[in-house]
């Protein structure tokens, strides 16, 4: 097996300048080489390849378009964190209200195996998140200014504080194991059903994970679908043997999530720095279309008007 050895900044340049990527400012390349990574920036060639499986840059692909998506990404990539980083706020706020108001607010009560749908195959499962919810709390015990804050003054941890502590992961965990009664009060404040509310956490905590690790997110396809809902039928998406091209499992499906899960005004909020970052991509691009980018991101061309459309058409 052929071993990758280290590579200069130099050499670098030559293996892009040998695939047929133009560099004519070497001095720029290497800077951008040096702090972003040839690994990482390498990772965003794909769109100007001239083939599926190809090695070669279509003729005249400068580093410039490179790095512009490149940028691009991160740019898109700090617009959704922030948005999901709401959600996560809003739905740790709604959990914790709806079991403290029923269960109380002291671990013991809380944290009790009794609150949960406890049949058979979802004990161990309800254990092992009990455990690991009591490990947060002995971290952070004294860790964290809130939780220490309460430990000092009150001897204990209320859920709406210990939530603050959790991860997004833990939370959708908890939300699959509480009892159907729990969960109808909770996706009842979406006007969604449990089943589709699940996806939808499975999926914002696949993209915020994504996100907080800098992974390439414009063209990420998630392992969940989700469903088709009026937003396909309105924004009137391609089908391909029956099935939606687009808003499934794509970036455009994360958008989808968050125009249902978003206040109106964030979500407009949200789809003018999206379009503002994807018409700074279209200047920027000279080999290719910037509709092959969407096309990438699984975002149809008039994307935008998922923005006018009113939730209460839904239901």
């Amino acid at each position: 097996m052929a071993k990758k050895i280290f590579k200069t900044l130099d050499e670098q340049i030559n293996i892009l300048e040998g695939k047929g990527l133009s560099i004519p400012n070497k001095k720029f390349a290497e800077e951008v080489l040096l702090r972003e990574n040839y690994f990482f920036l390498n990772g965003y060639r794909h769109p100007f390849l001239t083939s599926k499986g190809s090695k070669q840059y279509i003729p005249g692909t400068s580093f410039e378009e490179l790095y512009g998506l490149f940028l691009f990404d991160r740019r898109i990539r700090n617009i959704l964190f922030k948005n999901i980083l709401i959600i996560e706020n809003n739905v740790k706020s709604i959990i914790s209200y709806q079991l403290s108001k029923k269960y109380g607010y002291r671990e013991k009560e809380y944290l009790n195996a009794n609150n949960f749908n406890n049949i058979y195959e979802n004990r161990k499962q309800i254990n092992d998140l009990i455990s690991k919810m009591k490990r947060q709390i002995k971290t952070n015990a004294t860790q964290h200014a809130a939780t220490k804050h309460y430990i000092d003054n009150y001897g204990y941890i209320p859920l709406w504080v210990l939530v603050k502590v959790l991860s997004f992961g833990i939370v959708v965990e908890l939300f699959s194991v509480l009892k159907k009664e729990d969960q109808y009060d909770i996706v009842d404040i979406y006007s969604l059903e449990i089943r589709n509310f699940q996806v939808y956490l499975s999926i914002l905590s696949n993209y915020r994970n994504l996100c907080a690790h800098e992974d390439i997110v414009y063209e990420n396809r998630t392992q969940k679908f989700i469903d088709d809902c009026i937003y396909h039928r309105l924004l009137h998406i391609p089908m391909m043997n029956n099935e939606y091209i687009y808003g499934k499992n794509d970036l455009f499906a994360l958008l989808i999530i968050l125009k249902n899960l978003l206040k109106d005004e964030e979500v407009n909020r949200l789809v003018m720095e999206l379009k503002s970052a994807i018409d700074e991509l279209d200047f920027n691009l000279k080999t290719i279309s910037v509709d092959k980018i969407l096309d990438r991101m699984g975002f149809p061309k008039n994307w935008e008007e998922i923005k006018d459309i009113s939730k209460k058409t839904m239901f």
